[in-house]
């Protein structure tokens, strides 16, 4: 029987943003499920909007046994999962994420951007959200065949549900979970791309403080990995 591999997106994205990854996978080996996480896509009333709601529903969707990945917000929530379940997580692939932030102060601060980003997304149609979010630095260099597969999945959302995404289980809301990542000791692949520093640095820090971790950082890709190197994620998936 093939092995269930959990897809979780990233913030604005929907199940659809693995289409590149699920249709590589090896359909005798693997089965994809790729769930519409709350405040998204057909998901985008569900409440209340917290990490330990979103593992329930990811707990409740997936079998017995499973391999998790997560992107970005996705992988942060992939975290939760797995230490809240840990001997139902076969394998764990998080990419171009982050345990959180460690510093309160610096948490809070983002706490405040995440709450403007909110404030917009309440009054703005989805089209200008997703022009908004796309424009920021930690996407530039998004090939256009990518940029093209990314707007047509993050116009599935409902601005509305974005914004209680943002209060509820954005990067600012999250307890930081560096000092638990030494209790997840299935294998881990963290992945980043190359030309997102940022993340490559938080993937070599994450993958010091796991127990059974690899590093793979993804040569000529950015932050957008599911969409522009899919084949990486797949390799991780079925190594």
């Amino acid at each position: 029987m093939p092995t269930t591999v959990v897809l979780l997106h990233g913030f604005a994205g929907t199940g659809r943003a693995w289409d590149p990854v699920a249709q590589r996978l090896d359909r005798e080996r693997y089965t994809a499920l790729a769930p519409d996480l709350r405040g998204h896509g057909a998901a985008r009333a569900a409440r209340p909007l917290g990490f330990a709601a979103c593992v329930g529903d990811v707990l409740g969707a997936a079998p017995d046994r499973f391999v998790l990945c997560g992107y970005s917000m996705g992988g942060r929530i992939a975290q939760h999962v797995a230490l809240a379940a840990p001997e139902r997580v076969e394998r764990l692939v998080l990419v171009a994420t982050t345990p959180g932030i460690p510093e309160e102060a610096e948490r809070a601060a983002r706490r405040a951007d995440d709450e403007r980003l909110a404030a917009f997304a309440d009054g703005a149609t989805i089209e200008e959200f997703a022009d908004r979010w796309a424009a920021q630095p930690l996407f530039a260099g998004t090939p256009p065949a990518a940029a093209r597969i990314w707007r047509e999945d993050m116009l599935r959302n409902d601005p509305r549900g974005l914004a209680a995404v943002l209060r509820g289980i954005g990067t600012g809301a999250m307890d930081s979970l560096w000092g638990r990542l030494g209790e997840l000791t299935m294998p881990v692949a963290v992945l980043a791309g190359a030309e997102d520093p940022k993340f490559v640095a938080l993937a070599e820090r994450m993958v010091a403080a796991l127990p059974n971790a690899e590093l793979v950082v993804v040569p000529g890709a950015g932050h957008g990995l599911p969409r522009e190197a899919p084949e990486a994620i797949v390799a991780a998936i079925e190594s």
